[in-house]
């Protein structure tokens, strides 16, 4: 039986862990050792989607108190670009400042009796911690605890190419914001969004070679955390004065990196379990980090009482119950996060309309998008109608097909005509390789005037077909085993095809 608890980082999915196992088993002894201090908090605001936040009310209200007391709340996302702010609707998410909700959390775990210890050597060694039942080590994605027993957890990381640092501003955005600014030395972007009365977060994107022409990669990042690139504050405070009204930005520990997505094959290994970013991570894009380590806390705690006399089914039982949900947040953050590294072309390639479209359907189609705002939509087809003779996308004739979809004959006909079909990878390391073909191809004495994009995946398919699209101006054709109209029409509206067919009806 569970006696005694150590949680190893007291962020929130640490917090509210320890508070509801000694909420609901206050016999069991539960001490946090966290080694900032009760005041410290590195980063701004904390952003929750509010169709994904039942299990966390419905274990504690303190989450729920605490945005409708101190968050802000919104409805729409808006997409500025180029002179323009695109609204889409249906999308209602709240954030808090990270420190207010800590401080919630403190005070949670006190009342229940968690012995909270703040400014602690924090052990990074179960060795260390011999004398309780259960370790949980909640301590981050650079978890020391998890690179301790690696051999057993297996954990493997991606690095994204793009740069992005995270700062605050004065500035209040109404609600998600994104805004694309191209300066001097290539686009950057920002997502913003308010997390109380007088704060918003401001988060900043761009590629690496845009960031090393503006002269940004001279911070040494491998400082110990306190210390802010204030010349990169400096340059984007410039760089986007007209869309934060001239208003500063604001440092803590704001510093460029490259996001890392982590996967970890097993969360636990004895009697210690992993928690929140130490067993997963998924892009910021998706608002869903601190949202997935507190439904951790509450499967870690639900398994933990349903196994009170069996900690290794309990903790079997956890991990059966968390990492189908989270591998389905990392594979939908995935598209997201890859938009973001290629924004740049996008930026250039697309009016407005069409750009937002675009990013709004990188993991979702334009029925589900038309349920949450269905002027937004009407807005995108009209254009393609302005476009095209008042034409809707799947009707509208491109060279000699009649419509945007192809019929069985003429995807055979293809077959052995003119048409370039390039397999896509299952990977998206294996692209430089797909890309390489397409370059050679088409730099052929008599070139391929169409494309046609097959296989792979989802992602691979788009990011082969904008290849060839946006960076060698061919048109292309992309075949997937099926083709609903809703497919069908989100590839069109979004620019990622020209023409589409299924190879199964």
């Amino acid at each position: 039986m569970v006696t005694r608890i150590a949680c190893v980082g007291g962020g929130p999915g640490g917090l509210f862990f320890a508070a509801l196992i000694k909420q609901a088993d206050p016999s069991v002894e539960v001490t946090v050792f966290e080694r900032n201090g009760p005041q410290d908090t590195f980063g701004f605001g904390v952003v929750f989607s509010d169709a994904t936040l039942a299990a966390i009310h419905a274990a504690d209200p303190v989450l729920r108190t605490g945005l409708a007391e101190h968050g802000r709340h919104w409805d729409d996302i808006e997409v500025r670009l180029k002179g323009q702010r695109i609204r889409c609707g249906g999308n209602g998410m709240a954030a808090i400042t990270r420190k207010t909700l800590l401080q919630l959390l403190h005070r949670r775990a006190e009342e229940v009796g968690v012995d909270l210890r703040f400014s602690h050597d924090v052990p990074a060694d179960p060795a260390q911690l011999a004398d309780y039942d259960l370790i949980v080590a909640a301590d981050g994605a650079n978890s020391r605890f998890r690179d301790r027993l690696a051999d057993v957890l297996v954990p493997e990381v991606e690095v994204a190419t793009a740069k992005f640092i995270w700062f605050g501003t004065d500035y209040l955005f109404d609600g998600l914001t994104f805004v694309h600014e191209h300066g001097p030395h290539g686009t950057f972007a920002v997502h913003g969004y308010p997390i109380s009365d007088s704060v918003s977060t401001f988060i900043v994107e761009t590629d690496e070679a845009s960031w090393r022409r503006a002269g940004l990669d001279a911070f040494d990042t491998a400082q110990p955390p306190g210390p802010s690139d204030e010349k990169t504050k400096q340059y984007l405070e410039k760089l986007f004065a007209e869309q934060i009204d001239g208003h500063e930005l604001l440092v803590n520990n704001s510093r460029w990196g490259n996001f890392r997505t982590l996967r970890t094959r097993r969360w636990h290994s004895g009697n210690a379990v992993l928690l929140g970013d130490a067993a997963h991570t998924a892009h910021f894009s998706v608002g869903s980090g601190t949202k997935m380590a507190m439904e951790d806390a509450v499967a870690l705690a639900d398994s933990l009482l349903a196994h009170r006399d069996d900690l290794a089914s309990a903790l079997d039982a956890y991990e059966a119950a968390r990492q189908p949900s989270v591998a389905k947040i990392q594979g939908a953050a995935r598209p997201s996060l890859s938009w973001w590294e290629h924004f740049g072309r996008y930026h250039d390639a697309f009016e407005p309309t069409r750009f937002a479209f675009h990013f709004i359907s990188r993991s979702i189609g334009k029925e589900r998008i038309a349920r949450r705002d269905p002027e937004f939509v009407e807005r995108v087809v009209q254009d393609w109608r302005a476009a095209h003779e008042g034409l809707d996308p799947l009707d509208t004739p491109f060279r000699e097909f009649g419509g945007r979809r192809l019929t069985a004959a003429e995807l055979a006909a293809l077959r052995s005509e003119g048409c370039l079909w390039l397999t896509a990878p299952e990977t998206e390391a294996q692209l430089p390789e797909t890309f390489g073909e397409l370059a050679e191809s088409l730099g052929d004495e008599t070139p391929p005037d169409l494309v046609a994009v097959h296989g792979g995946t989802p992602l691979t398919r788009s990011l082969l077909a904008e290849q060839a699209r946006l960076e060698h101006g061919v048109p292309v054709l992309i075949v997937e085993d099926t083709m609903d109209d809703d497919r069908a029409e989100t590839l069109l509206l979004s620019g990622r095809a020209d023409l589409v067919a299924g190879e199964r009806a």
